[in-house]
C-alpha cells in the first residue's frame, strides 16, 4: 500500500489486466451469456405480467428473481465486456462506488428473493386450506419490497461508511468493485467499517439461510408423510434449487472470507474465479430451473414463444 492518501479519482481494476491474455475469448463468453440471461429474463417476466392466470405469489416471486438477476448482470458485465474490448482497466471513483452498492445489493436481494421463495414453498406444502390468505400476491409483493427497503438502507450505510475513509491505494484485486476491495485500501483504523459489515453479514445471512433449510427440511418431511413417490419429486425438485442457491452463497462467502485474510497472497486468478461464477451462474441458470421446471410456467412460454413465431 502506498504511504501517501490516494487523491485520485480512478481506481485500477486488477482483474481485468488478469483477464487480458485471452480478452476476446472472454468478450464473447460474456457477451453471449449477458445477452442469454437479458432474452430468457425477459420472456419470463414478460409472461408472468401479461397472462393474469400466473399472477400469484409463486410466479411473482420468480419474476422477481429474474428481474433482480438482470439488475446483477447488468452492475458490471457491460462494463467488463467494453473494458477488455478496449483494453481499459481504470474506473472513476464515483463509479466505483455506485457499481460496489449495486452489486452488493443484488447479492442480498437475491438471498432474500429465494428465502421468500423456501418460505411460499414451505406455506404452499405445509398449509394448502390457509395457504390462500397466508400468502396472497400482494403479501409476496410486501415481503418483496420490505426486504428491498431493508437491503438498500444497509447498503447505503455501508457505502457511507466506506465513502468517508481516506485512501492509501488505487489497485483493486477484482474485475468490478466491492465494498470490501474498497475499504481495505483505507490509510486509517477501518474497524466501524469492518464491524458494521460483519454485524450485517453475521445476522442475515444466518438468520436467511436458516430459515431456507427450515422451510425445505419441513417440506421434504411433509412430502415423506404423503408418499415416497412425493418425496423423490421434492428431493429432486428442491436438490435443484438449492445446488444454485449454493453456488451463490458459496462464491458470496469466499468474498467476504477473503478480505479477511489479508495476511495470506492469493493469486489473483482466486479473487476472480468466484467472483465470475457467483454474478453469473444464477442469472443465466434461474430461468432455466424456474423456466423449465415450473410446469405452468413452461407450458406459457412455449405458448408465447408460439404467438410470436406466428406474428412473424
Amino acid at each position: 500500500m502506498e504511504n501517501e492518501f490516494n487523491t485520485s479519482t480512478s481506481f485500477i481494476l486488477l482483474g481485468i489486466e488478469e483477464m487480458e491474455h485471452n480478452k476476446y475469448l472472454y468478450c464473447a463468453f460474456l457477451l453471449i451469456t449477458y445477452l442469454l440471461i437479458l432474452l430468457f429474463s425477459s420472456l419470463i417476466i414478460s409472461v408472468v405480467l401479461l397472462d393474469e392466470s400466473l399472477h400469484c405469489p409463486m410466479y411473482t416471486l420468480i419474476a422477481n428473481l429474474m428481474l433482480n438477476g438482470i439488475f446483477g448482470a447488468s452492475c458490471f458485465l457491460p462494463k467488463l465486456i467494453l473494458d477488455l474490448f478496449f483494453s481499459s482497466k481504470v474506473i472513476s471513483r464515483a463509479a466505483c462506488f455506485i457499481q460496489s452498492f449495486c452489486v452488493t445489493l443484488f447479492a442480498f436481494c437475491e438471498i432474500s428473493i429465494f428465502t421468500t421463495m423456501a418460505y411460499d414453498t414451505y406455506l404452499a406444502v405445509g398449509h394448502p386450506l390457509r395457504y390462500p390468505t397466508l400468502m396472497t400476491n400482494k403479501t409476496a409483493l410486501r415481503l418483496i419490497a420490505g426486504f428491498l427497503f431493508f437491503n438498500i438502507i444497509s447498503m447505503l450505510i455501508n457505502l457511507l461508511l466506506s465513502a468517508r475513509l481516506p485512501l492509501c491505494g488505487s489497485h483493486i484485486n477484482n474485475f468490478f468493485c466491492d465494498n470490501l476491495s474498497i475499504f481495505i485500501l483505507s490509510c486509517v483504523d477501518n474497524s466501524p467499517n469492518k464491524l458494521y459489515s460483519a454485524a450485517v453479514f453475521a445476522t442475515y445471512i444466518p438468520l436467511t439461510v436458516l430459515t431456507i433449510a427450515y422451510s425445505y427440511v419441513r417440506i421434504l418431511l411433509i412430502c415423506w408423510k404423503v408418499s415416497q413417490s412425493a418425496s423423490r419429486k421434492a428431493i429432486h425438485t428442491l436438490v435443484t434449487h438449492v445446488s444454485n442457491f449454493a453456488i451463490f452463497m458459496g462464491a458470496v462467502l469466499f468474498i467476504f472470507i477473503r478480505y479477511r485474510l489479508e495476511s495470506i497472497n492469493l493469486p489473483l486468478v482466486v479473487h476472480i474465479l468466484p467472483s465470475i461464477i457467483g454474478s453469473t451462474f444464477p442469472p443465466l441458470l434461474n430461468p432455466l430451473i424456474y423456466g423449465i421446471r415450473t410446469k405452468a410456467l413452461k407450458i406459457k412460454v412455449i405458448s408465447h414463444l408460439q404467438k410470436m413465431m406466428v406474428k412473424i
